[in-house]
């Protein structure tokens, strides 16, 4: 099993039931209903549970099908994936349709990843050639 992922910043979008069902599903890699998840959950009712797998589905975070009479529930993506789409999502709601308005922006977001880690700006500058490449229609080296 992986080591259990820091989650703080999904509590934005989700609340902490959410966060802990969404860890639960990714640990456990299939499919699953309320009845499957609800040892993990001690002190949550079986209805809790049932409306929060139900809000996720809602929100398009979970999928589901139906076994006989009961609905089980996958992520539609993983960790790492619904994170991208979080952040493309937070990132494009942030960029104005100036590109002069975009350079302070663009300019935070660097020196932000330059504090943290300096390796993440190779990685970041690796990332921004091979979009680059690509919308030139060049193979990445």
């Amino acid at each position: 099993m992986n080591a259990k992922r820091n989650t703080s910043h999904l509590s934005a979008i989700f609340g902490p039931l959410e966060i802990r069902v969404l860890e639960a599903l990714w640990a456990r890699g299939s499919a699953a209903a309320v009845r499957d998840l609800l040892p993990q959950f001690p002190g949550v009712a079986y209805t809790t549970l049932m409306t929060t797998l139900d809000r996720l589905f809602r929100k398009g975070t979970l999928s589901r099908f139906k076994d006989g009479r009961a609905f089980f529930y996958q992520p539609v993506a993983s960790h790492d994936e619904l994170m991208s789409q979080l952040a493309g999502s937070a990132l494009s709601t942030l960029l104005p349709g100036d590109n002069a308005a975009m350079r302070p922006i663009m300019s935070m977001f660097v020196d932000t990843v330059g504090q943290r880690d300096k390796a993440l700006l190779d990685e970041l500058e690796k990332l921004v050639r091979a979009r680059r490449e690509a919308l030139e229609g060049k193979a990445p080296r």
